[in-house]
């Protein structure tokens, strides 16, 4: 049996796999993917990417090719039958670096996230060694499935089998399970994930069809053409159409999803709101909304990301942009321990802080994802009740529309975190031009997270700040600026004091009145992180 060492073990080469190894390979971090599928998934899936995952997603390097193929929107409109009900916009501006959510098929993401961690490793190989060429591609394992796990002080073996029935052992020092809501590690390790899981299902059709239609998130409720039912259709890249609608109570969901009962509901759909190109299906699946979490996304040597951490109902488009997010937390703070910057004895610190910040998302995030679902697919008579009162008065008052907004995803406060030093820390960053104080290359605040702490110093707020310049620092990003030069990182970040601290997630880890309070290196070792 073969066997081989990584740093660290990534179980599921689906999007929020592949785009942690691509993190991680930024910082230089040795990782290895095992997936148990042949290549990218089939179908849709996830579909919506929000502006928050883009920008994780830019970290890895991925974000250019998303930007090419993807679909953006910042509307969406609600009919109940066929009167609309509700228009909605998510907060939009033009200086904003992408749109608030951009529609495309998941299979792209898991591609566009490979293709980073390749180029990423290949520039590596460049700048290290004359074997550039040498392909970098056997840091995925396709079609190799974890069987076991075991775990000590030092790490982790992991026992794999191939689709040929080759065998090999893998030793980590971290293992993190990406491997989906069927998670074959959380079971390995006798984890369950806890809360609740609704009667309602859905089912999906991905279809072709050409439409002049802009890119909407449309909903209809009890729709003429299919009564009784809840609809929702995406626009996405290849002239593709994601519906999906609910079934009926007592509807039997292997009959629901065979293509004779599928095609008529579809059609019937397509003719009512006048969509007449012909059109071919490409994909069907089913689907019933879940709210349920481990307590824990750390369990000693193993971490747990995505839908094997949690899993969160896809109304309001939080299931895949969460897990994004455990990437974009996770990344950073094991690199730092990976490349010695953490003190010995305060690496358990920051890497349960991790677990700690991303539990909490996730009360969030199934706190909103569940009043979605029971709106969307009500769990029981008196919830059908309510929604059939609120979209009823939505026809003739629109003020009340707002009981229908499904509340789309946003990035979460991180309340309570360990790693919070002063007032205001753990909030999301605001995102702002930098105008004539940055390089050519990098336009927009966001742009400096991902690798290193961002430390903004807002020069016109500290009159003595010009005889208290800070220097450049080797964890932290130094940004020095003038109002003149960058007014709109003074209009989004003046009320939080003269030097701001931000995490290289884009999360506020301090704040300071004056350049004379700030000592990064005493403010990076309360979280653990020293400078070596």
């Amino acid at each position: 049996m073969n066997s081989i060492s990584t740093q660290v073990l990534i179980v599921g080469g689906g999007p929020v796999g592949m785009t942690l190894a691509a993190l991680l390979a930024k910082r230089g971090v040795e990782v290895l993917v095992v997936e148990a599928d042949a290549a990218y998934c089939s179908g849709s899936r996830a579909t919506c990417v929000s502006r928050r995952s883009l920008e994780i997603m830019g970290w890895a390097g991925a974000d250019a090719a998303m930007m090419d193929k993807s679909l953006p929107w910042s509307d969406g409109r609600s009919f109940y039958r066929d009167q609309q009900v509700l228009h909605f916009q998510m907060p939009a501006d033009p200086t904003q670096r992408f749109a608030p959510m951009v529609n495309i098929q998941q299979y792209y993401v898991e591609e566009f996230s490979h293709k980073a961690l390749l180029k990423t490793l290949g520039d590596a190989r460049q700048a290290t060694s004359s074997m550039a060429s040498t392909s970098a591609d056997s840091v995925v394992l396709w079609n190799t499935r974890l069987v076991s796990l075991t775990q000590n002080e030092s790490g982790a073996s992991a026992k794999l089998v191939a689709s040929d029935g080759a065998e090999q052992t893998i030793h980590a020092d971290w293992v993190v399970a990406c491997d989906g809501g069927k998670s074959t590690v959380r079971e390995q390790l006798g984890l369950r994930l806890e809360g609740m899981q609704y009667d309602g299902r859905y089912v999906i059709v991905d279809i072709k069809q050409k439409t002049k239609r802009p890119t909407e998130r449309l909903a209809w409720f009890d729709p003429p053409s299919n009564p009784g039912s809840t609809i929702l259709m995406h626009r996405q890249p290849d002239d593709v159409w994601r519906i999906d609608y609910q079934l009926q109570d007592g509807e039997d969901p292997d009959e629901a999803i065979k293509p004779e009962n599928v095609l008529p509901r579809v059609q019937s759909h397509l003719s009512m709101i006048g969509e007449n190109e012909p059109w071919e299906v490409i994909w069907i699946a089913i689907y019933n909304a879940k709210c349920l979490t481990l307590p824990s996304y750390r369990k000693n040597r193993v971490f747990f990301a995505g839908d094997a951490a949690h899993l969160v109902p896809i109304f309001g488009v939080r299931g895949l942009n969460s897990g994004f997010d455990d990437a974009g937390n996770l990344a950073w703070k094991l690199a730092l321990v990976m490349q010695g910057h953490v003190e010995k004895g305060a690496e358990d610190k920051l890497l349960d802080s991790y677990s700690t910040e991303r539990v909490h998302a996730t009360h969030e995030n199934l706190r909103y994802g569940a009043k979605s679902t029971e709106f969307m697919s009500p769990p029981h008579h008196g919830f059908s009740l309510m929604r059939q009162a609120a979209l009823r008065l939505s026809t003739v008052d629109s003020s009340l529309s707002s009981l229908i907004n499904p509340r789309q995803s946003l990035p979460i406060e991180y309340v309570g975190s360990p790693l919070n030093l002063t007032e205001q820390s753990g909030m999301p960053a605001p995102e702002a031009i930098l105008g004539k104080a940055s390089s050519s290359a990098t336009t927009h605040l966001s742009q400096c997270f991902g690798d290193t702490f961002t430390l903004l110093q807002l020069e016109d707020l500290d009159a003595g700040s010009k005889n208290n310049v800070l220097k450049p620092h080797p964890l932290v990003r130094v940004l020095t600026l003038k109002k003149s030069d960058a007014p709109q990182v003074y209009e989004r970040y003046a009320d939080k004091g003269a030097c701001v601290l931000i995490r290289p997630d884009g999360y506020i880890a301090a704040r300071w009145e004056t350049a004379h309070e700030v000592n990064l290196d005493m403010a990076l070792a309360k979280m653990g992180v020293i400078n070596e």
